[in-house]
């Protein structure tokens, strides 16, 4: 008996896996010469295409050929990064009195919420309609990656007007306290994916401070001033025009500056001068991670190009890193009865 049992449990499994494969699908956002796909593996956004200034239309993201490919990717092209986007030093925290041991999977630390993050998980299609919005649902469930309680999670991604998207993530605890700080991890290069760095790329970022980093990415718990510095982007400037300055190109949190309680926060303006391509980017989160993607290295993409490094840059709105374990931070805390949103509005124009 015990023997049936097990092999009709396998068949489960099998079936299970089977089924969960057969159910991974692209899906499409259409209006005009704008449009976007999506799959429901990580929620990932899997292309953004958009005219030029000439109405060429050109893929704006990174990403690969094909989602199988996603599976096995160390990049987060496109992802929903959580529960916990970043990283939290140590990968531990202590909430309400309880010790959390959480997966590692970044050295010591966890990165982007661990080894199998919501990057790496299949999401349900709740909504969908084509010249509209698209909403993804997930249900994480307590202990997942070592994080408390269970965790009802959407994304909504939406065209606006003409050529704008919406992203809405929200975030319900069911039974415990729980740290909450979902992020798109999406790369953008607005000359087109394949059209090589991002040096060039003028960026405007409306960030007066930085939560500076340790050796290993982890925030020192300052907060610093960016006048003065080669992180000071407040007016309009090339990303690469004081790389000179830096170890390894960008990668850190900016304080955002507050904008008036009933707005969303300007968070940035990148222009590139061949396409004419400006993207416009507003949130209500309290930072961004800004990355010019120092760690990609020969990664073969789509229609067989290879990234190199500075392929893209990432513009990720989230709360700031290991504010768990820095209470002069903003909380990442969400109790049960309260609701994490987060909003990301990118308007795109060409001239």
């Amino acid at each position: 008996m015990a023997k049936i049992c097990f092999f009709s449990g396998f068949l489960l499994l099998a079936f299970l896996s089977m089924f969960e494969a057969q159910e991974v699908k692209v899906y499409e956002l259409k209006r005009g010469d704008f449009s976007a796909k999506f799959t429901n593996y990580g929620a990932i956004m899997l292309s953004l295409i958009l005219p030029d200034k000439t109405g060429k239309l050109d893929d704006v993201v990174l990403g690969y050929d094909s989602v199988n490919d996603y599976k096995n990717d160390t990049t987060y092209f496109g992802a929903i990064v959580g529960r916990v986007a970043n990283r939290i030093g140590g990968a531990n925290f202590t909430l309400n009195g309880v010790h959390y041991k959480i997966v590692a999977n970044d050295g010591k630390n966890s990165l982007h919420g661990g080894s199998k993050g919501f990057g790496d998980v299949i999401w349900t299609v709740k909504n969908y309609k084509k010249d509209s919005h698209i909403t993804f649902t997930y249900n994480s469930f307590d202990g997942e990656e070592g994080f408390p309680g269970n965790l009802s999670v959407s994304v909504t991604y939406m065209i606006i007007g003409t050529n704008k998207l919406g992203v809405k993530m929200v975030a319900k605890p069911l039974n415990k306290a729980t740290p909450v700080n979902l992020a798109l991890h999406t790369y953008w290069n607005l000359g087109g994916h394949s059209s090589g760095d991002i040096l060039s790329h003028t960026l405007q970022l409306f960030g007066s401070s930085i939560t500076p980093v340790d050796g290993e990415l982890i925030p020192t718990g300052k907060i610093v001033p960016v006048q003065g510095t080669p992180y000071d982007f407040l007016q309009p400037r090339e990303i690469g025009s004081k790389f000179n300055q830096l170890s390894d190109g960008y990668d850190i949190n900016y304080v955002l500056d507050k904008s008036s309680p009933k707005h969303l926060r300007k968070v940035a303006v990148v222009q590139e001068t061949k396409s004419g391509r400006k993207m416009e980017l507003w949130t209500n989160m309290p930072g961004v991670q800004f990355y010019t993607s120092n760690m990609l290295k020969s990664e073969k993409g789509k229609e067989g190009f290879t990234y190199s490094i500075h392929a893209g840059l990432c513009l990720e709105t989230q709360g700031f890193p290991d504010a768990v374990n820095n209470p002069n931070f903003p909380s990442q805390i969400v109790n049960p009865g309260d609701t994490y949103k987060h909003f990301m509005v990118y308007r795109f124009t060409a001239h």
